[in-house]
């Protein structure tokens, strides 16, 4: 969880909105974001439900929380509180 393109990732599903990889990384490329996708999903971070050909994805946020109270709210503020720049670098792992 600590790369910071998968803390964006969880960063913009936090409201619980349901979205697709191509539209919460537009400046990443697709397989990047699909492997980014994929390690949070397999981690049990998100939920992943097909819509037609869309997959939607969402923050299990019930489950986080129930198994590790307060670690999603910690981790969102930490994400929110640090300078641009500290997030601004991915690195591939």
């Amino acid at each position: 969880m600590a790369n910071p393109t998968r803390l964006k990732i969880i960063e913009r599903l936090a409201d619980g909105e349901e979205l697709t990889c191509s539209t919460t990384l537009p400046d990443v490329s697709p397989s990047t974001a699909s492997r980014h996708w994929n390690v949070l999903r397999e981690a049990g971070i998100l939920r992943a439900r097909r819509e037609g050909r869309i997959i939607l994805h969402s923050l299990r946020r019930d489950d986080l929380e129930q198994r590790f109270p307060g670690l999603l709210d910690s981790v969102l503020r930490a994400v929110r509180d640090a300078p641009p720049a500290q997030l601004a670098g991915s690195s591939p792992h």
